[in-house]
């Protein structure tokens, strides 16, 4: 009886916050065997496919946030990308060649994206709107213009009444394949624009500013550094790079303009930024770890028959798991 009194005294004296600390862990790993399991299963090639529009969102999120914005809008701006990449697509692949029209349809998604953007970036820049609700709310009204492109003039005729679709892109607007596989162009196109926005971001003129500026706007604007350009920058560059991804997604893997196309990718490249701190490189193994859950997801839904909302459960408790973490590391540095 002492002894259990003695046990119940100890417990008492541990504080609440770690005993939370403890039990979170413990389901972390706990529900991680099992999650491990079906990620051991998932094919590369699945998992690089999936991980590419990851890395496009997270770092649509990752240029603002060094400029202290929060762009939540890659959903909305990934859409913007493939519905300008469409047209192009549609009424382009005729005129031109392959090597032409690939390279133009890159340019014209990272277009549609960076107009979409746009729209929070006047808001921000001309009513002081913060970008954080613009950009939230455009996702809303994306969704809405592509169904009425795909329900009424690019309907492919040939399809059903009730499948809104357009036809199908002919091979000059289609991303090169490796093999046999579905490994498309835009997986090394990914890469190379992460790179590309790490250099720009850590060792350039403009990314000194942006940090600035992030850092503390008010000395920025008393040191000469043109706040409102480099946030009207920063968002419309975030933009372009979901539009990017967009147009990679629609021309390597769909071929055609459809509405279930990328919903979701928006937020889980946003949950790809945030988790590495909004770093370009580490978001590209952010975006591998949140597709190879994305894609095990899959496969516990159809075996156990768990409800869509788990994959999103399960990337929830990594994203809690590794801020915990990092706020445990900065109390123990304080």
């Amino acid at each position: 009886m002492i002894a259990v009194r003695q046990e119940a005294s100890w417990i008492r004296r541990v504080p609440r916050s770690e005993i939370l600390h403890l039990a979170g862990w413990a389901l972390l790993f706990g529900g991680g065997f099992v999650l491990i399991s079906r990620i051991f299963t998932v094919s590369l090639d699945d998992t690089l496919i999936r991980a590419t529009p990851f890395v496009f969102t997270g770092l649509a999120v990752a240029v603002p946030a060094r400029a202290g914005l929060v762009n939540i809008g890659g959903e909305g701006q990934f859409v913007g990308g493939m519905v300008v990449a469409t047209a192009g697509a549609l009424y382009l692949d005729d005129k031109l060649t392959a090597p032409e029209l690939l390279p133009l349809l890159g340019v014209l998604g990272a277009l549609g994206g960076l107009l979409w953007a746009g729209i929070a970036a006047v808001l921000r820049v001309a009513a002081n709107l913060n970008e954080a609700l613009s950009t939230l709310l455009l996702n809303f009204v994306a969704p809405l213009m592509l169904g009425y492109l795909v329900f009424g003039p690019w309907k492919d005729p040939a399809t059903y009444s009730n499948l809104p679709q357009t036809a199908d892109f002919k091979s000059s607007a289609r991303l090169p394949v490796y093999g046999l596989t579905q490994l498309h162009l835009g997986i090394p196109i990914a890469l190379v624009t992460a790179v590309v926005v790490w250099v720009i971001l850590d060792h350039t003129r403009w990314g000194f500013r942006a940090r600035v500026v992030g850092g503390n706007p008010e000395a920025a604007r008393r040191s000469g550094i043109p706040v409102r350009r480099v946030l009207f920058v920063a968002l419309l560059a975030g933009g372009a790079l979901a539009g990017l991804g967009g147009a990679i997604e629609l021309t390597g893997i769909e071929g055609r303009l459809r509405p279930e196309i990328g919903v979701g990718f928006g937020y889980i490249g946003f949950l790809a930024s945030w988790l590495v701190g909004h770093s370009p490189l580490g978001i590209v193994g952010a975006a591998l770890l949140l597709a190879s859950i994305s894609i095990a997801g899959d496969s516990l839904q159809i075996d156990h028959n768990l409800p869509s909302t788990s994959v999103y459960i399960l990337m929830a408790v990594v994203v809690l798991a590794v801020l915990g973490l990092r706020g445990g590391m900065r109390r123990t540095e304080g």
